[in-house]
C-alpha cells in the first residue's frame, strides 16, 4: 500500500475516533444535565408534597410451613417490625447478629444502637456490620458505636486509595437480624424514623432450622471482611438441607449470583400468575424476555413499582421498558404517594420470595443481596392478599396511556438509555 494511502487511512481512523470520543463526550453531558434537572424537579416535588404517612395494610398471622415445623410472619409496616426487632434483641441470651445497608442517626437509630449496647454490658455477643458508603451522609459520632458492641463498617470511602479500589463498587445491600439462632429476620427495611411510617416496605420474621442458614451467611461475611482487632465467629449448629425454604445470596467476592438464576427458572415454570412488587426495576434483557414470553404463553403477568422512587434515575431507566412489557400482556401498576421499596414476589400460588434484591444490575450482578425462596401454598396466599392490598393504593398504566406520554419524556428516556447496564 502506498504510503500516501496509508497515512490517508490512519488520518481518517484517527478523525474517526476523535469524533467519536467527541460524540460521547456530548452524550455524557447531555446526560448529567438531564439527571441533574430531573433530580432538582424530584426534590422540588418532594419538599412540595410533604412526608406522606398512611397506606393500606394488614396484620397477617405468623404461618407455618407444610412441613418442616418452620414458621414464617411477614412485616408489611415498619412500627410494627422495629418493635418486634427491639424485643427480641432485649430478650437475646447469647448472641445477635445485625446486619444493615442504611442505620440513620436519628431517634429510632439511637434506640437500636442503644438495645444492642445494653445486652453486650450483660454479656451477650454483639455484632453488628453496615456499609460504609450507603451510611457517609450519617454524623460520624453516631457511627462509632459503644466498644461492647462489635461492629463492621463495610468498605467506607475512608482513604483516598478506597476511590479506585474496584472492589468497593459492591456494597453490602443486605438486611439481617438473628438472635440466639432461635428468631431471624430479613427483608428490605432499613433502620431510620423515615422507613417506620413514611416508606411501605416488606421484612419477614423466620423461626425454625432456616435461622442457621441466615446466621451462617452473616458469619461468612464477618469471617471474610473483618478488619483489625475484630475477632472471627465461630460457625454454629449443623446447617439445614430441608428444600421448603432456600436461602439464595449474592456474593461479588466469590462471584456467584444465584438470585437472578432463581427468578429466571421461576418464572419460566409458572403456569398461572406472576406477581412482582419491586422498588427499582431495571431489567436485563433475559428476565424481561422471560415476563414477555410468560405473558405469551397465558400467564397473568402483574408488576407493581412506585410511581415516583427516591432514585429519580432508576424510575426514569424502568420506564424505557414499559412499552414492550405492556405491548405484550404485562400488567403494571405504579404505587401512589408514598415509596414502596419491597423486593417480593409469589408465583402460582406455591413459589415466593421475599429479600433485599432489587431488579437491576446492581442487585442482580453487584451487591451483596440475600434473599429467602419459599414454598409454601400457606405463606403464598399471604403474598397474593399483601399484593392485592398494595394494588387498592396503585394506578394501572395502560398501553394506550403510555403511548400518549409527552415528547419530551420519551426524549428523555432515549437520553438516559444508554446508562441502564450502569444500574
Amino acid at each position: 500500500m502506498p504510503a500516501r494511502v496509508n497515512h490517508a487511512l490512519q488520518d481518517g481512523l484517527s478523525g474517526l475516533r476523535r469524533a467519536a470520543v467527541r460524540s460521547g463526550l456530548a452524550l455524557a453531558g447531555v446526560q448529567a444535565a438531564t439527571l441533574a434537572t430531573l433530580t432538582l424537579m424530584s426534590e422540588l416535588r418532594k419538599r412540595r408534597e410533604g412526608p406522606h404517612e398512611g397506606f393500606p395494610w394488614e396484620e397477617q398471622p405468623e404461618v407455618e410451613v407444610e412441613s418442616g415445623g418452620s414458621s414464617l410472619k411477614l412485616f408489611p409496616y415498619g412500627v410494627r417490625l422495629y418493635e418486634e426487632m427491639l424485643s427480641e434483641i432485649a430478650s437475646a441470651q447469647d448472641h445477635i447478629f445485625l446486619e444493615t445497608f442504611i442505620w440513620k442517626g436519628d431517634e429510632l437509630g439511637r434506640r437500636f444502637v442503644e438495645a444492642l449496647a445494653r445486652k453486650a454490658r450483660e454479656g451477650v455477643d454483639v455484632y453488628v456490620i453496615f456499609d460504609g458508603f450507603a451510611n457517609l451522609v450519617v454524623p460520624a459520632k453516631f457511627k462509632r458505636f459503644p466498644k461492647e458492641i462489635k461492629t463492621l463498617h463495610f468498605r467506607p470511602f475512608d482513604h483516598p486509595v478506597s476511590l479506585v479500589d474496584p472492589r468497593n463498587v459492591f456494597r453490602d445491600h443486605r438486611k439481617i437480624l438473628c438472635v440466639d439462632g432461635r428468631v431471624g429476620f430479613v427483608g428490605g427495611y432499613n433502620i431510620g424514623g423515615l422507613y417506620a411510617r413514611s416508606w411501605r416496605d416488606t421484612h419477614l420474621r423466620v423461626r425454625g432450622e432456616e435461622v442457621c442458614e441466615l446466621e451462617n451467611a452473616f458469619i461468612d461475611f464477618w469471617n471474610t471482611h473483618k478488619t483489625g482487632a475484630l475477632p472471627p465467629i465461630k460457625p454454629g449448629r449443623e446447617r439445614s438441607w430441608r428444600p421448603e425454604i432456600l436461602l439464595r445470596r449474592n456474593d461479588p467476592y466469590l462471584r456467584i449470583f444465584p438470585i437472578r438464576a432463581m427468578y429466571l427458572e421461576a418464572i419460566d415454570r409458572a403456569n398461572h400468575h406472576i406477581y412482582l412488587t419491586h422498588a427499582y426495576f431495571v431489567p436485563d434483557r433475559a428476565f424481561k424476555a422471560g415476563l414477555i414470553e410468560a405473558a405469551s404463553r397465558g400467564v397473568d403477568v402483574q408488576i407493581l413499582l412506585p410511581e415516583h422512587s427516591n432514585h429519580v434515575t432508576a424510575d426514569w431507566l424502568a420506564r424505557r421498558h414499559f412499552y414492550e412489557l405492556l405491548a405484550a400482556g404485562v400488567r403494571i401498576f405504579r404505587y401512589k404517594d408514598l415509596m414502596i421499596h419491597t423486593k417480593t414476589a409469589t408465583i402460582d400460588g406455591v413459589w415466593s420470595t421475599v429479600g433485599t434484591a432489587n431488579i437491576d444490575r446492581f442487585s442482580m450482578l453487584g451487591n451483596y443481596e440475600i434473599n429467602l425462596e419459599i414454598y409454601s401454598r400457606r405463606f403464598a396466599a399471604q403474598m397474593e392478599r399483601m399484593f392485592e392490598l398494595d394494588k387498592t393504593n396503585a394506578e394501572e398504566l395502560t398501553l394506550e396511556a403510555w403511548e400518549q406520554r409527552p415528547l419530551p419524556a420519551k426524549a428523555v428516556e432515549r437520553t438516559l438509555a444508554s446508562l441502564s447496564p450502569l444500574v
